[in-house]
């Protein structure tokens, strides 16, 4: 196991995501502790793309949980359906959001975010988790973050 990404500089967006996926699988294998792996998950995904927050909400009950996460102080309780993760939580699916003052019932934990993507983690079916990633640029994620990030989640998938 290695504790250092090695990434090629350069590259476009799809083709870092394509490095660092076997580098995240390479760094968690092994590690039966969900919270260093998902810690180390969004430790990689700032430290690569110096994104402005990325962490992991985990449902407990009929809430999501703050769990690790990389950035500022962030909201530590949501309600289902509420803002886009409880809203990517309770539709399990993908929810890009490019502009956050558009999207009805966003909760600002940061007046600096501008745009977001939540991923949902899948275990038997379930919404077990989320992950959220946000940026201070409008428009910031796309195709590529979408595809590449349900990808990575779906690793995250064995650490529940």
């Amino acid at each position: 196991m290695s504790e250092t990404l090695f990434l090629t500089p350069g590259l476009p967006k799809a083709a870092r995501y394509a490095e660092l996926h076997p580098q995240v699988a390479a760094l968690t294998v092994g590690e039966a502790d969900r919270t260093a792996n998902l810690a180390n998950t969004a430790a990689a995904l700032r430290q690569v793309f110096g994104f402005f927050w990325v962490g992991f909400y985990v449902v407990q009950g009929e809430e999501l949980v703050l769990g690790p996460f990389q950035g500022p102080i962030a909201c530590t309780r949501i309600r289902r359906g509420r803002g886009v993760c409880g809203t990517s939580w309770a539709e399990a699916r993908t929810v890009l959001v490019p502009d956050v003052e558009a999207f009805p019932g966003h909760i600002a934990c940061s007046s600096d975010s501008k745009s977001e993507i939540v991923v949902p983690i899948f275990k038997d079916g379930a919404v077990v988790a989320v992950l959220d990633v946000d940026s201070d640029k409008l428009n910031d994620f796309d195709q590529d973050d979408l595809v590449a990030l349900e990808q990575l989640m779906g690793l995250a998938a064995s650490w529940f």
